[in-house]
Order: structure tokens, then C-alpha cells, then sequence
């Protein structure tokens, strides 16, 4: 499915899209989503993506001694989630550089924006120094972007509790 719709930039299709629904523990004590917590949401996504284009994190480190950390974050608030909201969190890449990553992630509620973050991810060695992204996850990583195409986000096999 072609998201051009629901990307921040006109032509910035999302590569991804992975469903959560909110659960009281989200929540703070008036029933809408704590801020801190879109990021989790937002890599709950990732993880699922690298899942999805076959790049295991665990295998990734004991292989190839790669793994990606979050370098920074900057998100925008637009609307609150609430609890039991089903939100449709979007992933696109910006920038694939040599050894991170930039991510423009969204959560959606229906046809709502509630959420936009630009998340810079950095692939790093096991003690933690700068490292090229591995060829084969980068190629990998420029296919799915290329493709533009996600899993059915409907299904409720694909909906995390």
C-alpha cells in the first residue's frame, strides 16, 4: 500500500506501518498517552521493520558486531491519544548515511496526526564505537525504503498488545 498520504512531505512515502493500541498503563491520570511514551511506540516500530526486511538485532550483534542506537529525537505533539485508541504508527527513512540512519516516524489515529518524530539512530560496535551500517542491512534498508510498501496494518495478528 502507497501511504503518500499520510507522509509530513508530499513525497515521502511510509516504508512501514505497525499498529499499537493503548492500554491503561500508557496512559497518565487522564487517560491520554504520556508523551514519553511515543517513543516507545515509535520503536516498537522500528524493531518491527528491521524485523520485517529480515535484519535480526540480536543476530546483527553477534555476527557482524553491529548495533543501532538512538543518537537524538525531536518530535512534534499534535493531537492526544487516548486509552484504547488503536494508533497507526508510520516509518519512513530520510537519510540512510554510512553509519546512521534518520527516520521520520508517525502515530496516526485514523486520518489524525497525534504524533511526528525525526529519530537519528547510530550503528555502533559492541563497545559502543561508530561503525558502518553492515552492506547487506543497508541494502536491505534502501529496498524497503525504495518499495514503499507495508504489511496489512488491519490484521489483528499484526496489531501489538
Amino acid at each position: 500500500m502507497l501511504l503518500n498520504l499520510i507522509s509530513s512531505k508530499p513525497n515521502m512515502a511510509a516504508a512501514f506501518i505497525w499498529t499499537v493500541r493503548v492500554y491503561y498503563e500508557d496512559t497518565d491520570a487522564g487517560g491520554i498517552v504520556y508523551y514519553a511514551n511515543y517513543l516507545k511506540f515509535f520503536e516498537r516500530a522500528r524493531t518491527e521493520w528491521l524485523r520485517a526486511i529480515d535484519v535480526g538485532q540480536h543476530d546483527l550483534l553477534q555476527e557482524q558486531d553491529a548495533m543501532f542506537v538512538v543518537q537524538s529525537v525531536s518530535a512534534d505533539y499534535h493531537a492526544p491519544a487516548r486509552l484504547d485508541d488503536v494508533l497507526k504508527l508510520t516509518l519512513s527513512i530520510e537519510k540512510l548515511g554510512r553509519a546512521s540512519v534518520i527516520f521520520v516516524q508517525q502515530a496516526w489515529r485514523g486520518e489524525q496526526l497525534l504524533n511526528t518524530a525525526r529519530v537519528k539512530v547510530a550503528c555502533v560496535d559492541s563497545a559502543l564505537r561508530p561503525r558502518a551500517v553492515p552492506a547487506a542491512v543497508a541494502a536491505k534498508m534502501r529496498g524497503a525504503s525504495t518499495d514503499a510498501t507495508s504489511p496489512d496494518a488491519t490484521h489483528p495478528e499484526k496489531t501489538e498488545s
